[in-house]
């Protein structure tokens, strides 16, 4: 049993130890590619997997209560150890793509039992400064994504597999963290029954349905940015012949700058407001979107860097604060459902965006594509400042 100023930095590490399967598979996407004969476009389809995966685990948590019924820890646990046997199940050399796109679905569910659930965690031990909690969790998150990119650089010289068989290794190591060192938290009210319900019944909450659509809509945007970064730095490369950009270790930079975001923007959010600050942040993130198709005529190199590195931050940086909203308006013993039900639609939109963009750049030979992006942040801003709206009316009335 861990002191209480020692459990967040636990859950931190394992957060990111465990959340480095989610995109294990992209860190060595031409590795994949060439050893199991891959057609290009597996990129899409083998993120979309992970992504639908993790839209199913949360789906059947959320409606079974499972993050409240049960032990968060140990159901973290347990879904660490089997995400990380069906990780390593990636190195098999009999593997086609019907089995890596089960694989990968399969490690999305379990995903569904680590960051949710990581997150009901840290609510339980921490009802005050929650948005600067969630910031340095969903900053481990991220950096965990990222870290198979710097992996791949890393061990450049080893087998693709070394990324593979180090991921799972890790997402055991996390899961090993929380079982031993965090029981369940102080401010856990925990349910008895499975009430299918509290499914519906949160979104009849105004405050938080407007948490929940600004989420989704910066979710539109987030995963499909991270899912492209590498091939927008390949595209920049092809589009400049005296570049010749470090595709691995700029993805890992671009992508894992967001982590340092989320807990800055923790910390902001304590002086002007957990919604104020996600709002600047998507609206930031909107902008980057709008404006990504003409960074990729820049004659600078270093330029179209920083331009990534920026978007990286901001595209990111209000995710800790949709989920700390999120929690703060809904009932404590509804909180690991509320937040499972928001990330397993959040997720699916994802999909939604990801096969969008993959779809189009398939068709239109044009960098503009990731105008489309903007979508997502467009709506979540429509929904937060509502949300402002809705307050001065009532206010003047």
């Amino acid at each position: 049993m861990s002191s209480q100023k020692l459990v967040l930095p636990i859950i931190v590490l394992a957060q990111f130890c465990c959340t480095s399967l989610w995109f294990a598979s992209n860190g060595v996407m031409g590795d994949l590619i060439t050893n199991f004969n891959l057609d290009t476009n597996a990129l899409g389809n083998l993120t979309a997997a992970v992504q639908f995966g993790f839209i199913s685990g949360t789906l059947i948590f959320a409606i079974f209560t499972i993050a409240d019924r049960f032990s968060p820890s140990k159901v973290f646990f347990i879904s660490a150890l089997l995400g990380a046997f069906l990780n390593s199940c990636i190195i098999w050399e009999g593997n086609s793509l019907s089995t890596l796109l089960i694989l990968r679905f399969s490690i999305g569910f379990f995903l569904a039992g680590i960051y949710p659930i990581g997150m009901k965690i840290a609510t339980d031990y921490f009802e005050k400064g929650l948005g600067k909690s969630l910031g340095f969790l969903v900053g481990a998150l991220v950096i965990g994504t990222a870290f198979p990119h710097l992996l791949k650089e890393i061990t450049g010289d080893f087998s693709w597999k070394t990324v593979i068989i180090t991921t799972s290794l890790l997402a055991i190591f996390g899961g090993l963290l929380i079982f031993l060192l965090v029981p369940d938290g102080p401010f856990r009210k925990g349910s008895t029954n499975s009430d299918a319900g509290t499914f519906f019944k949160v979104f009849k909450n105004n405050k938080f349905r407007s948490a929940a659509f600004g989420y989704f809509g910066h979710m539109w945007e987030l995963y499909t940015f991270w899912a492209f970064v590498p091939l927008m730095l390949k595209t920049y490369n092809e589009l400049h012949a005296s570049t010749s950009f470090n595709i691995p270790l700029l993805s890992f930079v671009i992508i894992g700058s967001g982590g340092l975001a989320c807990i800055v923007a923790g910390f902001i959010s304590e002086k002007i407001g957990a919604e104020k600050t996600a709002f600047i942040a998507l609206l930031l993130s909107c902008f980057c979107c709008l404006i990504s198709g003409m960074i990729f005529s820049s004659t600078s190199d270093i330029l179209f860097v920083a331009f990534l590195i920026f978007w990286g931050i901001v595209v990111v940086a209000d995710s800790p604060l949709f989920s700390a909203l999120v929690a703060q308006n809904v009932p404590a013993e509804a909180k690991g459902t509320a937040l499972t039900i928001v990330n397993s639609i959040g997720y699916l939109i994802t999909i939604i965006s990801i096969q969008l963009i993959s779809l189009v750049k398939e068709f239109a030979l044009s960098n503009n594509i990731y105008v489309l992006l903007a979508i997502g942040p467009i709506l979540g801003l429509i929904a937060l400042s509502k949300k402002k709206m809705n307050k001065k009316i009532q206010f003047k009335t």
